[in-house]
């Protein structure tokens, strides 16, 4: 018996060759991983804070500080009563919160106004990493305009004596640090963010924080104080807030505010709508 195999006719036309597996089952790019610091942003970001109108501010409030401190040195000689009512009373209840401010919503807050953010965002750029990068640039703004020169106030003051001058500037970065996420997270969330900071900043910083005796332990002021008081000899600084309670409270909002920020900012399409 012989043995037969189907083939085409001849002159048929051959069987397609099959298809190409689907690009869905090829393997995809992995994704980027989150910068701490990305410089291109620290750049620009460092660059739209001390090219705007706010970024003369800067300038001035620290400028202010320190006449203030030496004129009352010149007057009244070393009064370490005094240094702790222009550094707590003005410097960490005012002047902290302003700075951060100014920092804060101006490293983020006016690019979602006026639409440039959609160019940032265009970039392969994680957007975790530019609230990162935009955070760094806010707290060397704090800590440039704010908790040096308040260190320097301390030492025209009162000189190394009870470690008030170092007490009142780590005090200073502390709360710094945590006005400028609360802060950058409002410029985020809100195109009134000058506006709403500005209220909370003196109604509830400057008065509310540091008058009722219930709204202390919800005062970034009062946890810098502590941070302050801790540092300076025993009594040397009146704090409300107990050290412990302080440390993790200025930790768990950095945080919080921190990554809400850089969840909202995702929201947001290159369009520049949420």
């Amino acid at each position: 018996m012989s043995n037969t195999y189907d083939r085409p006719a001849s002159g048929a036309t051959p069987a397609p060759a099959p298809a190409p597996a689907p690009a869905a089952l090829t393997e995809l790019p992995p994704r980027r991983p989150v910068q701490l610091f990305h410089p291109t942003v620290a750049r620009l970001t460092w660059r739209g804070i001390l090219g705007r109108r706010r970024g003369a501010l800067l300038f001035v409030l620290p400028v202010v500080l320190l006449g203030l401190a030496t004129v009352i040195r010149l007057a009244a000689g070393v009064d370490h009563s005094l240094t702790n009512s222009l550094l707590g009373s003005f410097a960490l209840a005012t002047i902290v919160p302003l700075l951060s401010l100014l920092a804060g919503t101006g490293a983020i807050g006016t690019e979602i106004d006026d639409g440039s953010i959609v160019y940032l965002l265009a970039k392969p750029v994680r957007r975790p990493t530019v609230v990162l990068t935009k955070l760094w640039v806010s707290i060397a703004c704090t800590t440039l305009f704010g908790a040096l020169p308040i260190t320097v106030a301390g030492l025209i003051m009162s000189g190394a004596e009870r470690g008030l001058a170092i007490g009142y500037g780590v005090g200073a970065f502390a709360a710094g640090v945590t006005y400028s996420a609360v802060f950058l997270l409002l410029g985020v969330v809100s195109r009134n963010a000058v506006v709403i900071g500005l209220l909370y900043a003196l109604v509830w910083e400057s008065l509310v924080g540091s008058l009722v005796d219930g709204a202390k332990t919800l005062s970034v002021q009062q946890w810098g104080l502590s941070v302050a008081a801790d540092l300076a000899d025993p009594g040397a600084i009146g704090a409300d807030v107990s050290i412990n309670t302080a440390i993790i409270l200025l930790l768990v909002v950095t945080g919080a505010a921190t990554w809400f920020a850089a969840h909202r900012l995702r929201s947001i399409s290159l369009t520049g709508e949420e």
